[in-house]
């Protein structure tokens, strides 16, 4: 929660399906498995953990009516992205040859550029190229 320049951490959790992670993992440049690996095998002092100096904006496209009532088997299309942008599917599934929705959450952009501003304008153009029934998403991220 931001009040000024009171910042308070309410809490932090960060699981591989949760937006906060599709933001920071793409900035690993460190092979996870191998950061997973030396952890396994308690050397992971040995590791040299590197991260890519950009920033990372992740924007949840959900269903309409989330976090309540919402449809499913609407038919995504996912037009021509960015190189810097990756889709995270959460609730998504393949019906009869065809990406649908099938769940709240519904995917994750995340885009990588200079600068946390550039990241976030990367993210909003490309979600217009992303087309589903009800979509809706937050137009805030990024800006605090």
């Amino acid at each position: 929660m931001i009040d000024g320049d009171d910042i308070k951490v309410l809490e932090y959790n960060a699981r591989f399906g949760d937006p906060e992670t599709q933001s920071i993992l793409p900035l690993l440049k460190t092979d996870l498995f191998e950061i997973f690996l030396a952890v396994s095998e308690k050397r992971l002092d040995c590791v040299k953990i590197e991260w890519n100096d950009k920033s990372a904006v992740c924007v949840v496209m959900a269903s309409g009516g989330y976090p309540q009532n919402y449809k499913k088997g609407e038919v995504i299309e996912i037009g021509q992205l960015d190189d810097n942008v990756t889709v995270f599917h959460a609730g998504t599934k393949l019906l009869e040859g065809k990406l649908v929705t099938d769940g709240g959450r519904v995917l994750g952009v995340t885009a990588i550029a200079d600068s946390m501003e550039q990241a976030r304008v990367l993210a909003y153009d490309n979600i217009e190229r992303i087309i589903f029934n009800n979509a809706h998403y937050r137009k805030d991220i990024g800006i605090k």
